[in-house]
């Protein structure tokens, strides 16, 4: 089916996906990034891959895209080549927020200036970043209104959340969380959700006093769920995790893009997104959210059909219908969570040991992560 082209560049969108490198024969990490592996990658996709701070991991970053269509192209491309690269070194990418067997303690940071500052400011809370997210960029028509777009967002955040959630697992254990990456994270210094700044002058004046006294050395040290970026003119969502399926990535993705471009016009109210964000990590696609002023909580179906009826306009002027809709999807057949827990479970009803049931559980995310079906 042939797709118009997105309204000229206005809300260019660039994603960014972090996976974990895994041996295939021992399902586990490969707690030293093999040499060979990431020179070849880096030949292949240039500047579209690159180190994470621990070895175990690896990035891949679109360039920023007019339509879904063409991240989705970007994204096939880059999943593909770099699964492909990894095949030949006994490797293979997984993605998915946690590992459902790894330890943190046997990690090893990359060898990178920034990196080492990080660690040595986090120490041992770097080690236990064993994390990996997904971070979308949107680029608005006026950056200098990036803040207020930022403050508006926070609300929506709890459903992006569970759309997105694929850590139920940690250190070979489960966690009753769908969710647990947040949780995990959350340990680290300037993170979780923004400060309440209305304006780019209340936010410079809070990243100036941080600076000023030596605590960071710019803003790109501070890893909220959602912030202005320094490098870029975008507003940058950092909150989900990083989706097994590349349609539902694609989905949040596109759910954020439109989302800055309906906030741009149309302001909300705060509202009590920190408990939903905890019930988003908790329950997943499962969850029920909280409103001002209802009698009872909403069901994950009527959030998002609320989601969808309220970015409607917005989907159509960007050409995302099709992305944001696939939130309905992920809501029926469940989140990669979701998913992860039914193989575990149907592996130890049929008389899997744990650890064999875990290591299916890594053999299904890493076939999701380049199963392009759009399922």
């Amino acid at each position: 089916m042939t797709r118009s082209p997105s309204m000229s560049n206005q809300y260019k969108v660039g994603i960014e996906e972090e996976y974990f490198v895994v041996d295939l024969r021992t399902r586990n990490l490969r707690t030293t990034m093999p040499k060979k592996f990431y020179r070849t990658a880096k030949a292949l996709l240039k500047d579209r891959v690159t180190a994470e701070m621990l070895q175990c991991q690896i990035e891949v970053t679109t360039p920023p895209c007019e339509s879904m269509d063409e991240a989705r192209r970007e994204l096939t491309n880059l999943r593909s080549a770099l699964a492909e690269n990894a095949g030949r070194y006994g490797l293979g990418i997984m993605a998915a927020a946690t590992h459902p067997i790894a330890v943190w303690r046997e990690q090893k940071q990359t060898e990178k200036e920034r990196y080492g500052k990080v660690m040595d400011e986090i120490q041992m809370l770097g080690l236990r970043d064993l994390l990996c997210g997904m971070h979308v960029h949107v680029e608005l028509p006026d950056s200098g209104r990036r803040v207020e777009v930022m403050y508006r967002t926070i609300p929506f955040l709890p459903v992006l959340v569970a759309l997105s959630t694929s850590s139920p697992f940690w250190q070979g254990h489960r966690t009753g969380l769908l969710g647990y990456r947040l949780a995990a994270y959350d340990e680290l210094p300037r993170t979780g959700l923004p400060e309440l700044f209305r304006t780019t002058a209340e936010y410079e004046s809070y990243v100036n006093a941080l600076v000023a006294a030596k605590l960071i050395e710019n803003a790109s040290f501070i890893w909220w769920a959602i912030r202005p970026s320094l490098w870029h003119p975008t507003l940058e969502l950092r909150i989900p995790d990083v989706c097994t399926r590349l349609e539902d990535g694609l989905c949040i993705a596109a759910l954020f893009r439109c989302l800055t471009r309906h906030l741009f016009n149309h302001p909300v109210d705060r509202a009590l997104a920190v408990e939903n964000k905890w019930r988003a990590q908790r329950y997943g696609t499962k969850a029920s959210f909280i409103e001002r002023g209802a009698t009872a909580a909403r069901t994950m179906n009527e959030t998002v059909d609320d989601l969808l009826a309220r970015l409607h306009a917005d989907a159509e002027a960007l050409d995302c219908v099709r992305e944001i809709s696939h939130a309905r999807t992920i809501v029926a057949r469940g989140s990669s969570a979701h998913q992860q827990v039914q193989v575990y479970a149907q592996a130890r009803i049929g008389g899997r040991s744990r650890s064999k049931a875990l290591k299916d559980v890594v053999d299904f995310l890493r076939r999701m992560t380049v199963q392009f079906d759009g399922g």
